[in-house]
């Protein structure tokens, strides 16, 4: 008999975080190692954020708080979606967590039974699917093709609904691809769900300030009005305010499920950081311009790598839309052998031999649901871009 429970067998450890963890260990080593492989902001946390929280701290502001969020950020996170996405909650349709990792799993633990199933298009963050499956559901990943965009289509959407689908994740931007939905491809998935009343959304708008090229971000509860008494709207300030240390998501939604999520929340972590909330609150009230500035660092640098890789033999690279990640195809690669002897057989093999040949961190396509690619994070220097860039270049060149 094993002491493990059998739950931990339908799971796997994050990809994303066992590259980043193995890049650590390689540099501790001495090894010379560009990590592409993380995704967070390489910009500080702005001051007035940070000098709220040591407010909150000399104020008290170091005990509990209630488990759902301050009322303080609630107010903040609610003043957010009606400014910025059109839609009203109320407080009590609001819930603050730990990341919006928490968020998510805590709206599994609360709604899903063993064999629901949930539509995850593929590629996907790898997260999802896992937390889907601790949940005792079932994950539904129709692949989404570079050539449409890596977005899931509505018809394509129709095919994969069951009676026993509860869910549909939209990630947009997306965390692997940085691949946003225009209002057009929302309405037309919104067309679809309005024929399945018994499909809930789960949209995760993670990455909605980051996004070029006048690209115009909207959330699909605010597309179609009907949708949102069934839609959960996630969001959060680790990205687009460089506060991923601070752990810090929230959601917007029913009132029945922010209640149930809450409960789940009561007897796992109870609250999120007060000193992080009361940070928070000032993210979203305090002004915003720094994230043009970081957006035009952002684009720039995509733009780098996206012009770099596409000059890599057997790399194809297509231009996001928004996020900070680039998911170039590695198909090019595939069946030729590295100087050492190795056949480059899947997304796997290549990413093995960029981080063995190269000391270049990246996280295959495998880990995402659709290979063969790999995921590069822009997040950080021009330099380590261009560094990184040219070491692929000059591994690829090398495949025979």
């Amino acid at each position: 008999m094993t002491f493990l429970a059998d739950r931990l067998a339908r799971v796997k450890p994050s990809a994303t975080l066992a590259m980043t963890k193995r890049s650590i260990e390689m540099k501790a080593a001495g090894r010379n190692v560009v990590d592409l492989s993380a995704g967070e902001p390489d910009f500080d946390t702005p001051p007035n954020i940070i000098e709220a929280a040591i407010g909150a701290m000399r104020r008290g502001q170091t005990r509990y708080t209630p488990v759902d969020g301050t009322l303080e950020l609630k107010k903040a996170v609610a003043a957010k979606f009606k400014r910025e996405n059109g839609l009203d909650y109320a407080a009590n349709q609001i819930m603050v967590s730990t990341g919006g990792k928490q968020v998510l799993y805590n709206a599994f633990m609360a709604t899903l039974n063993a064999g629901d199933e949930v539509i995850i298009p593929a590629p996907y963050w790898v997260s999802y699917p896992e937390m889907v499956m601790l949940a005792e559901g079932t994950p539904v990943t129709p692949s989404c093709a570079q050539n449409n965009g890596f977005k899931l289509r509505a018809e394509e959407l129709e095919q994969a609904i069951t009676p026993k689908t509860k869910w549909v994740i939209l990630n947009s931007p997306s965390n692997p691809t940085g691949a946003a939905y225009t209002e057009r491809e929302l309405r037309a998935l919104a067309d679809v769900l309005l024929r399945h009343p018994d499909v809930w959304v789960l949209t995760d708008d993670m990455y909605e300030h980051l996004v070029y090229d006048d690209f115009k971000f909207t959330t699909i509860a605010q597309i179609e009005p009907k949708l949102y008494p069934r839609t959960l709207t996630l969001n959060g300030v680790s990205k687009a305010y460089c506060m991923t240390g601070w752990r810090i998501g929230f959601a917007g939604g029913p009132t029945e499920l922010i209640k149930a999520m809450t409960t789940i929340q009561s007897q796992s972590t109870s609250n999120a950081c007060s000193i992080s909330q009361a940070a928070s609150v000032e993210a979203l009230n305090g002004p915003k311009d720094f994230i043009p500035k970081h957006n035009a660092s952002f684009k720039q640098r995509r733009d780098l790598v996206v012009e770099m890789l596409n000059r890599a033999p057997g790399i194809h690279c297509p231009r996001p839309e928004g996020a900070f990640y680039v998911y170039p195809s590695c198909a090019g690669t595939l069946g030729k052998r590295a100087p050492k002897g190795k056949v480059i057989e899947n997304d796997t093999d290549f990413v093995e031999y960029l981080l063995d040949a190269e000391g270049v961190a990246v996280v295959q396509g495998v880990a995402f649901g659709l290979s063969p690619h790999f995921r590069i994070s822009y997040a950080t220097s021009t330099e380590a871009l261009t560094e990184a860039c040219t070491r692929i270049a000059r591994a690829c060149a090398a495949l025979r």
